[in-house]
């Protein structure tokens, strides 16, 4: 592999309503369908050799929608597994336990019944790598904006509490030095061709 293009699905029905969904499978909203068919022309000019997504609905939606309808589903791409916490309003965890919801996005905290945050980045980085194998110039991978920020710190050391949200349908490029999953470095972060994207859902 020598490009890592993610995308984050499209906006879901719990993002609508900024609920935490972890592995909750729940399908697009309208908007979220619209979010990347206007992706779609973007990333078919990046040419992606092969196509992967997470087995959730919701990415597998956007993956068919960018024009990827057969893309391989990879239960290891699933979002990160928040526990006790699926399903919650946001609004309602930073009221209740607001130290913990905000430690929980640096990677600090575990909710109850979920997954560690170096779990979820091991998960996701050996998915990768493992698809990376197989492909001899551009992977596409269509997850959770959690996996974005795993990915980021997984191959570029970069900490969870240093990388905002990404929006719903954008798109993150990494490229490979000589084709080096240790030497890989941030080409594009968070495109969305609607405008920048400051308040994302988790």
């Amino acid at each position: 592999m020598d490009r890592l293009l993610i995308v984050r699905h499209g906006e879901s029905e719990w993002n609508a309503v900024r609920r935490l969904q972890g592995h909750a499978d729940i399908n697009l909203s309208a908007r979220g369908r619209e979010q990347a068919l206007a992706l779609r022309a973007t990333v078919q000019a990046l040419s992606p050799d092969f196509v992967a997504t997470s087995d959730l609905q919701r990415a597998r939606d956007t993956a068919g929608l960018l024009g990827f309808g057969s893309a391989e589903p990879v239960v290891r791409l699933r979002e990160h597994d928040v526990g006790h916490w699926t399903g919650r309003a946001i609004p309602d965890l930073q009221a209740e336990c607001g130290d913990d919801y905000a430690n929980w996005r640096a990677g600090a905290f575990t909710p109850p019944g979920g997954e560690s945050w170096a779990e979820f980045r091991d998960r996701t980085k050996c998915a990768v790598s493992d698809l990376a194998s197989k492909v001899s110039g551009t992977l596409l991978v269509v997850a959770h904006g959690g996996v974005v920020r795993a990915l980021l710190e997984g191959f570029l050391d970069i900490a969870p509490h240093r990388i905002i949200p990404v929006g719903t349908a954008s798109l993150t490029v990494l490229r490979c030095r000589g084709r080096s999953l240790t030497s890989m470095r941030l080409e594009l972060f968070n495109y969305n061709p609607a405008g920048p994207v400051f308040d994302a859902p988790d």
